[in-house]
C-alpha cells in the first residue's frame, strides 16, 4: 500500500483571514508546493472555478487535485436540496479524479466568527447528531454513485468537533460516509488522535496532518478565544516544527497498520510573517516523507 502527500494552500492563501496572506498569490503557492515535491493540492477559492480551467491549471504545475472544502448546509436543507447545492462540485471532483470532497456542516458553525469564543460552538445531543448522520448517509451514497466520496471534516467551532461528536456521527451513518482525520483539530478539541484512529480506522478516507503549539493553545483557551484567534496567534503549525506537540510517528504507524492508501495532506494555517510558507511547508513535507519511511509506509507520486 502507498500514500501520496498533498497540501492545502492556506499557508499562502488564507480564506478566513485573507489579510494574513495578502502578499502571496495562488500562483506562488502552486509553484512552491510543486517545487517542494507535493503531489497534489486541495482546491482553493482563488483557483479557476470551471473544470477544464482547473484541470489546465493543475497540469501547469504538475499536481493533482487531492480534495477540497465543501461548506455543507444539510442541517437546514433537505437531502435533495443539498444534492442540488453541491452537484457542480461533485461533478467536477469526479471528472478530475479527486479522492474526496471535504464536507463539513457550516449552517451553524462559528469557526469563521472572529470575536465568538470557540467554547460557544454548537453542541448537539446524540439523537440530533444521529438524525443528521442518517441524512448525511443518503447524501454520501448519492455522491459516491456520482464518482466521488464524501469525507466529513470534524472542525473546531462546528457541531462535529470532538471525539464524542465523531462517535455519534460515525455510529449514525453508513460506510459510504468517510471520515477526514485531522490531527490538529482533534488535539485542539481535547481528543486523543491515536484513540480516534484506533476506533474509526475503517472509516478514515482522508488525512490532514497539522501540528499544534501547545503553549499558544493554552493561551487561547485561557482567554476563551475564537478559532480565528488561534489561527492568527499561531496555534497551528506543520509536522516537524519543534514547537509542535503531536506524535506523528505513532499516528503514521497506525496508518501503516490499517493499510491506509490515500492522501496525507499538510494543512497548517499560519501568519506568513511569522512562519514563511515555503520553509514551513518544506519542513512538513520532509517530515512526512521521513516519518512514512520509518513506519514502512510507501510514499508515491
Amino acid at each position: 500500500m502507498a500514500v501520496k502527500v498533498g497540501i492545502s494552500l492556506i499557508a499562502w492563501q488564507n480564506d478566513d483571514l485573507p489579510e494574513l496572506t495578502k502578499d502571496f498569490t495562488t500562483e506562488v503557492a502552486m509553484e512552491d508546493a510543486a517545487r517542494i515535491g507535493y503531489s497534489g493540492v486541495e482546491r482553493g477559492r482563488r483557483m479557476p472555478a470551471d473544470t477544464e480551467g482547473l484541470r489546465t491549471y493543475l497540469d501547469e504545475y504538475g499536481v493533482s487535485l487531492c480534495g477540497g472544502w465543501c461548506s455543507g448546509n444539510l442541517m437546514v436543507s433537505t437531502v435533495d436540496q443539498e444534492k442540488e447545492a453541491i452537484a457542480e462540485q461533485v461533478e467536477q471532483f469526479a471528472a478530475l479524479d479527486a479522492p474526496c470532497i471535504v464536507y463539513a456542516e457550516c449552517s451553524n458553525t462559528i469557526q469563521g466568527a472572529l470575536r465568538v469564543p470557540v467554547s460557544t460552538r454548537p453542541k448537539l445531543t446524540r439523537d440530533e447528531v444521529m438524525a443528521y448522520a442518517a441524512k448525511l448517509s443518503e447524501l454520501a451514497k448519492w455522491s459516491e454513485q456520482q464518482g466521488v466520496k464524501l469525507a466529513y471534516h470534524h472542525h473546531m467551532g462546528a457541531m462535529v468537533q470532538d471525539a464524542e461528536d465523531i462517535d455519534w456521527l460515525m455510529e449514525g451513518s453508513g460506510p459510504e460516509l468517510g471520515l477526514l482525520f485531522d490531527t490538529g483539530h482533534l488535539h485542539f478539541a481535547g481528543a486523543d488522535p491515536v484513540a480516534v484512529i484506533d476506533k474509526w480506522a475503517d472509516r478514515v478516507h482522508h488525512v490532514h496532518y497539522k501540528d499544534v503549539r501547545q503553549s499558544v493553545l493554552d493561551q487561547i483557551n485561557a482567554k476563551d478565544g475564537s478559532f480565528l484567534d488561534a489561527v492568527a496567534g499561531g496555534a497551528f503549525t506543520v509536522p516537524g516544527d519543534p514547537d509542535g506537540c503531536i506524535d506523528f510517528e505513532a499516528i503514521t504507524s497506525k496508518l501503516k497498520a490499517m493499510d491506509y492508501a490515500g492522501w496525507i495532506v499538510v494543512e497548517a494555517e499560519q501568519d506568513p510573517a511569522l512562519a514563511a510558507p515555503y520553509e514551513y511547508s518544506k519542513i512538513g513535507y520532509d517530515t512526512i516523507v521521513a516519518t512514512c519511511a520509518k513506519a514502512g509506509l510507501v510514499v508515491t507520486k
